[in-house]
């Protein structure tokens, strides 16, 4: 009889914005790991022996096509889903700023829209993680 060990993943979550007010948000496509149609920040596994910067950089250039010109480290989040938990996330958020000229989508099979908001302008529906991120950059 063999025990399985679960342990929680590590994410680096990135809140990319333009350095005046405006945050990059994409749509998830019919393709996404979950929650397909909603608007959510950017976000990848961290890799073993791979520094936060290093994932940041590495995801966002996947994800959006460009290199990030600052990366603040935000805070970290604690994410459990399900009940019973089925998936278990230390994530670090990171405000990036990005140049918004560069932008595109780096990964069409899962996103099919980029765009940038106001604080006041989100679009809906968020992804069920994306708002607590967002919070963490408003109060910087």
């Amino acid at each position: 009889m063999s025990t399985v060990v679960r342990r929680p993943e590590v994410s680096c979550v990135f809140v990319c914005h333009d350095g005046a007010g405006r945050v990059l948000l994409a749509r998830r496509s019919a393709g996404a790991r979950d929650e397909p149609g909603s608007w959510d920040c950017g976000a990848g596994a961290l890799e073993f022996g791979e520094s936060f910067e290093a994932a940041v950089a590495r995801e966002v250039y996947e994800e959006y096509g460009v290199r990030p010109l600052e990366v603040e480290r935000l805070g970290v989040r604690n994410v459990l889903r399900g009940d019973p938990v089925t998936s278990h996330w230390v994530a670090v958020v990171f405000a990036v700023r990005v140049d918004p000229g560069g932008v595109r989508i780096g990964e069409p099979h899962k996103f099919d829209a980029l765009a940038w908001y106001g604080p006041a302008e989100l679009p809906a529906p968020l992804h069920s993680q994306c708002g607590e991120s967002l919070a963490l950059f408003a109060a910087r």
